[in-house]
């Protein structure tokens, strides 16, 4: 049985993530294969789930992840489904699916053999999924069939931290790159106008006409080129 400290990391883990995912009002999803719903009932097992959770799925064979996840046949046979390109798409699936901001999926060998396979149990991929980007970590671990199940779940719940908080720092850091973009912008231009304006001012100066403006009032300044009107013919 699985060690009563783990399902408390598990637990803690769990925690952790939804804080993260509470605060900007988003949403997750899962889907599981080798840990049949256990990362699922991790959150579940937080009071007031329903406000962030809404649906998942245990995707256990491949004809499983192809109908109800929509990964490709192609990559389940080039690959295999313990692998970095079946997790992401699983996971990619799951969150479209259930319209959420994140997802989590969890593809992996927990034993006690390997079904005829040349990956190692206690192999495990993991997928995390937004809108935005994708990726997949793995670890293996070493345990009977029920502690990497739960090892799975949480090697699962601390690789969506890792991504979630990596995200969120490049998104603070683009917001910020953005912002200096924009002052520069900004900053620039008003240069340009300044740098106008002084352009304008030094041609007028600089005109031969200067002297013979006329401000409107009084008498129009002479033509200097005019013929005088009293020569006689």
């Amino acid at each position: 049985m699985p060690s009563k400290c783990m399902d408390e990391d598990v637990q803690a883990a769990a925690a952790r993530l939804v804080r993260r995912i509470k605060e900007g009002g988003h949403t997750i999803t899962v889907a599981e294969s080798c840990t049949g719903g256990l990362l699922a009932s991790s959150f579940t097992d937080i009071a007031g789930a329903s406000q962030w959770f809404n649906q998942s799925w245990v995707t256990y064979s491949n004809k499983a992840k192809i109908t109800e996840l929509g990964v490709s046949p192609e990559l389940l046979e080039k690959k295999g489904a313990v692998s970095a390109g079946v997790a992401i798409a699983m996971a990619q699936g799951a969150r479209e699916r259930a319209d959420a901001s994140i997802a989590i999926s969890i593809t992996g060998i927990a034993g006690p053999a390997n079904d005829g396979t040349n990956k190692k149990v206690g192999m495990v991929y993991v997928g995390i999924a937004s809108s935005h980007w994708a990726n997949a970590l793995s670890t293996q671990i070493g345990g009977n069939r029920a502690e990497n199940k739960i090892g799975f779940v949480h090697f699962a719940l601390l690789s969506a931290i890792k991504c979630w908080d990596d995200a969120m720092a490049l998104a603070v850091k683009n917001k910020q790159a953005e912002d200096e973009a924009l002052v520069a912008q900004a900053l620039a231009q008003a240069q340009f106008e300044i740098d106008r304006a002084k352009r304008d001012a030094a041609t007028r100066e600089a005109a031969p006409w200067k002297d013979d403006e006329w401000d409107g009032e009084g008498k129009p300044p002479a033509d200097r080129d005019d013929i005088e009107s009293d020569i006689e013919w």
